[in-house]
């Protein structure tokens, strides 16, 4: 894993990355096999036992849902450093993911490598679009609050946008923006509550916010956006409008792999770095598809050491468009998400807020 860190998130191409990633991937189905009962029963059932694979395509995945229905761990209970759940709505299970502090400092060294990328490496002034309560439990994050606190490690000053009854704090904004005029101010939210919450609310009150020089990472919610006809295109220009920020990028993520996140880049693709990948299943038959097919996401994680996530097969629908190829120049594989599967559990985004 040290040979990783020290290595450039987007360099590498396919022959080097797959080399470098399958034998951490190989080590980590070893060693949740020797440490999890319940994966090394997996293993033994479905996959016919332990062997090193010879292509990340062969590294056995798990169904995202079994994180819901099971308490999956490789480390002891006095090891647990901090337990992440993912977003749900009422009455809904939420997966449960269990980290210690090697995993945890994996997965903010890994943030930090990638998302330094697109926003450089000082630290900024940083606006938080969201409220202070949902960071009220320290031990126990959802997966807004994971969010929250793992891009927070690119801010210095920060301020949060809402209270805690989700109203845009407009005077405390300009001042803020007032004092740190000139400089680059960071932005992260979820895609959902910053048009509901932000861009709304600015349209509303014909208020704008002198943003031009922001930079804004936001996540999740694109389904509550589909259904309102937002595109992505919409999102980006709205925002624009109400605080003529230009520099807007997604991702994708989920906190069953926290840290090992698809940045988009300036041509408006997702990319997989150095230490994840993405393999797209035929959703009848688990093969694998070709570039441009629609299928199932797979996604690969080197940073699960205290959990068996490290191979997992979502409930989300996309395609890889290429590989070492895009204009941006970044190597590695570019998706796109084209949402959830049909008949698969509807689970709340983390960015829902419900009143």
């Amino acid at each position: 894993m040290e040979e990783l860190l020290m290595r450039h998130p987007y360099d590498d191409d396919k022959t080097e990355k797959n080399k470098i990633l399958l034998d951490r991937l190989n080590y980590l189905t070893g060693y949740h096999y020797k440490n999890c009962e319940a994966y090394r029963r997996f293993i033994d059932e479905i996959c016919g036992g332990l062997k090193d694979c010879d292509d990340l395509s062969d590294v056995p995945f798990l169904p995202v849902g079994i994180f819901k229905r099971k308490e999956l761990k490789s480390i002891a209970d006095e090891d647990v450093f901090k337990v992440m759940t993912s977003s749900g709505t009422t009455g809904q299970q939420v997966s449960k993911i269990f980290l210690d502090k090697e995993t945890a400092g994996l997965q903010q060294k890994v943030l930090a490598s990638i998302v330094s990328e697109y926003t450089g490496k000082s630290r900024m002034p940083m606006i938080i679009l969201d409220c202070p309560s949902v960071l009220k439990n320290r031990n126990m994050f959802s997966a807004r609050g994971a969010g929250i606190l793992g891009f927070s490690l690119f801010g210095a000053k920060k301020i949060y946008a809402f209270d805690d009854d989700m109203e845009l704090n407009l005077s405390g904004l300009k001042e803020f923006i007032k004092q740190y005029e000139g400089q680059t101010i960071f932005l992260f939210g979820f895609t959902y509550m910053i048009w509901q919450y932000f861009y709304k609310k600015l349209i509303e009150t014909d208020e704008y916010l002198p943003l031009e020089n922001g930079v804004l990472i936001h996540g999740g919610g694109w389904k509550k956006l589909v259904n309102e006809s937002v595109s992505k295109q919409e999102f980006k220009e709205g925002l624009n409008k109400v605080c003529g920020i230009k520099s807007v990028h997604d991702y994708y993520g989920m906190v069953e792999q926290t840290g090992c996140i698809y940045m988009e880049c300036e041509c408006g693709h997702l990319h997989a770095s150095i230490f994840s990948d993405v393999i797209i299943r035929d959703m009848e038959d688990f093969s694998v598809c070709e570039n441009g097919k629609k299928g199932a996401i797979q996604v690969l994680s080197a940073l699960p050491h205290s959990y068996p996530g490290h191979s997992i097969l979502t409930e989300d629908v996309g395609c890889i468009l290429g590989e070492d190829d895009c204009p941006c120049g970044r190597k590695g594989k570019y998706i796109e998400v084209y949402g959830r599967m049909k008949n698969a559990e509807v689970r709340g985004c983390s960015d829902t807020f419900e009143r």
